[in-house]
């Protein structure tokens, strides 16, 4: 005889839509994750570039990690994902591929930032990018936390 009870289904909790996106962990790391990115680039942007291989692959890390997560908090705002089991996985992977890219990144501006400490306007850049390398890791901490607290 088989048991009755809850499904699987009806015991997973249900994804945020609409403002509870916002009281929702992890979900609520989405706008933290783009406000920290945001102030990244800018403070890339604000520096006078002297390596700029290193510190363009963190514009475009910061950059399209933001817009990114900017159409994810939207479809998240918006209900697009209708509560599928599928956006947890698509989630969970965008957040932990955005780490490891976050991290390589954080890590070329942190190097940026110690060869920055002497050259021309050196305490300007300096601390420009000392600010973005401590945000380029707050960032990465900030999406290793939400990948790894949507199944926890």
């Amino acid at each position: 005889m088989a048991s009755v009870g809850p499904s699987a289904a009806s015991t997973q909790p249900a994804l945020p839509s609409g403002p509870a996106v916002f009281k929702t962990i992890p979900y609520a790391f989405i706008l933290p994750e783009i406000l920290c990115g945001t102030w990244v680039w800018i403070l890339v942007a604000a520096t006078s570039v002297s390596l700029p291989l290193l510190q363009g692959w963190v514009m475009y890390v910061s950059l399209t990690s933001c817009l990114i997560s900017l159409l994810l908090l939207l479809s998240y705002l918006l209900g697009f994902h209708r509560n599928s089991e599928n956006w947890k996985v698509l989630d969970s992977l965008y957040h932990g591929t955005t780490a490891i890219l976050y991290m390589s990144a954080a890590v070329l501006q942190a190097n940026a930032t110690i060869n920055s400490e002497f050259g021309t306007n050196a305490p300007l850049n300096y601390q420009l990018n000392s600010a973005a390398s401590f945000f380029a890791f707050l960032t990465t901490f900030l999406y290793i936390l939400h990948a790894f607290s949507i199944y926890y």
